[in-house]
């Protein structure tokens, strides 16, 4: 029973490191997306410099997880809880990439005109940072329900990112001295809709811990 015990006490410290991760992810992509709509280069600068911390973070989960499958040898639901916490950090890890890569947009077009409003950019970053937030929920309350709602609202963020595409280039073809501002736009929306696709994974890993059933590229049914 006390071995049992002490397991379980580090099963529960693997899931407040996961935590402690994802804040800070989600953290670097609130703070991206503030740079790249409102052009703020000194914000977007301190996510770039940001991203060490989170690829650390990685690194001390690893080895953890590690450690529990090799000395403790779990099954069931424990050996799923540990799994699922390695895919949910590595795509934590990707998203404080996304969240830099996004930076590197807004630190290029702080330096030029703003581009015309484009309230589509902005339903779109809303749409990813709520299913990130609902994804990060449904990991902490194993909430399978909710994470199939993130799973189902990635097709949103897939239809703002196209519709996105097909606006700026018809403004590009119209406006040549937009072309370049244009472009690493269109760049920033598909970070944007790679953050939704993330949070959908860490969806699917949630299901997966839950349910022992794996959701790959299957999430949104």
């Amino acid at each position: 029973m006390e071995q049992r015990a002490h397991f379980s006490k580090k099963l529960e410290d693997l899931k407040i490191m996961v935590l402690r991760m994802a804040a800070l992810s989600e953290s670097a992509v609130h703070k991206a997306i503030k740079a790249y709509l409102e052009n703020d280069a000194d914000l977007a600068e301190a996510v770039i410099v940001g991203d060490d911390v989170i690829n650390e973070m990685e690194d001390e989960i690893d080895i953890f997880s590690l450690e529990l499958l090799a000395l403790d040898q779990p099954m069931a639901v424990d050996l799923r809880t540990i799994i699922g916490a390695q895919r949910i950090t590595v795509n934590l890890e990707r998203l404080g990439d996304e969240a830099s890569n996004l930076a590197h947009r807004a630190m290029f077009l702080s330096t030029r005109p703003p581009m015309p409003h484009n309230p589509k950019m902005e339903e779109l970053a809303s749409t990813v940072t709520l299913m990130l937030s609902d994804a990060l929920k449904a990991y902490v309350d194993d909430d399978v329900a909710l994470a199939g709602q993130v799973c189902r609202m990635d097709d949103k963020a897939d239809d703002l990112n196209i519709a996105i595409l097909r606006q700026l280039a018809s403004e590009m073809v119209t406006e040549s001295r937009i072309v370049e501002r244009g472009i690493h736009a269109i760049i920033g929306a598909r970070h944007l809709e790679r953050i939704g696709d993330l949070a959908t994974n860490v969806s699917e890993s949630v299901v997966f811990i839950v349910e022992g059933t794996s959701m790959k590229h299957n999430c949104r049914g």
